[in-house]
């Protein structure tokens, strides 16, 4: 992977955002990996109260950023950046076991309907507005496959998510006119595999699978890091053709 990222990285600027419950920090492979290879990174920090603000914020990452933009979301950050990427300086989008948004669409009217085999999600309701994960099925469901004590240290740093923020609907789809990446995490068991092709599909995205938890950002992070390499090379050349957006 190291003599394939050098030729695209002068131009292009790889902006993580994290999903919710979290913060950026799980992205700290993925991060360590791209910018060992010569690739400028920045990790967005969502205060996850509402989408509208999440969206505001990742656009400050995006204007900050040098040159080209790679879009890269996790979970509920996939419909931020379905927003967000609308911006004229991103190229490409990528969604890691990430909900992809339409116009209208939230992550509350996306899940209306669980996937077959899908469980309800072991969130609590807080009575004013916010959802916390349960933290003693935060190791099994989010992340199976994290080593013990990171999974230990995450459940008991975990941030409540607004309900604002799930009910938080796209206005317009990047996914529509740029081209889309997205990596399915086979063994999830917080956003089922099914739903995470079906959004795939509809979105025309160019897919790969990978077995591993939700959290395959962390637990995979050189898959990850090569699919991002993967939509920032397409995009820095003439084959880009080749992936056309999803109209």
């Amino acid at each position: 992977m190291q003599g394939d990222t050098k030729e695209a990285a002068p131009g292009t600027t790889i902006v993580l955002v994290h999903g919710a419950f979290v913060d950026g920090s799980g992205w700290r492979a993925v991060h360590d990996r791209l910018t060992r290879d010569g690739y400028r990174v920045a990790v967005v920090q969502n205060a996850i109260r509402s989408l509208e603000d999440d969206v505001a914020n990742t656009r400050r990452a995006i204007a900050a950023a040098p040159g080209n933009v790679i879009l890269v979301g996790h979970s509920y950050g996939g419909v931020i950046i379905s927003e967000a990427g609308n911006d004229p300086k991103v190229v490409a989008l990528v969604y890691v076991a990430a909900f992809i948004a339409d116009a209208g669409e939230s992550v509350q009217t996306l899940t209306a309907n669980h996937a077959p085999g899908g469980s309800k999600p072991p969130f609590l309701p807080t009575g004013d507005g916010y959802l916390l994960f349960d933290a003693s099925k935060f190791s099994q469901v989010f992340g199976q496959d994290i080593p013990p004590e990171t999974s230990s240290f995450m459940a008991a740093a975990l941030k409540p998510w607004a309900i604002a923020s799930m009910a938080g609907k796209v206005t317009a789809a990047a996914w529509r006119v740029k081209p889309s990446w997205y990596v399915v995490a086979t063994d999830d068991r917080l956003v089922h595999p099914s739903l995470q092709r079906r959004m795939a599909e509809s979105a025309g995205a160019r897919v790969v699978e990978v077995g591993g938890s939700h959290a395959i950002y962390m637990t995979q992070p050189e898959t990850i890091a090569m699919t991002i390499v993967q939509a920032a090379k397409a995009t820095a050349s003439s084959s880009l053709e080749a992936y056309p957006p999803h109209r």
